[in-house]
């Protein structure tokens, strides 16, 4: 398990494959979070 995920972006959707998700675990209690988000493209 991984703290980054790319994802594309196509005409305003997420750009998924026919086998990928996105799924969110919390295993160590609840606590406050961040979610940066870095852009790139055209």
């Amino acid at each position: 398990m991984g703290q980054e995920v790319v994802v594309a972006i196509t005409k305003g959707k997420l750009d998924f494959g026919p086998w990928e998700q996105i799924f969110y675990g919390e295993f160590d209690g609840h606590r406050a979070k961040r979610v940066p988000v870095k852009i790139i493209g055209e």
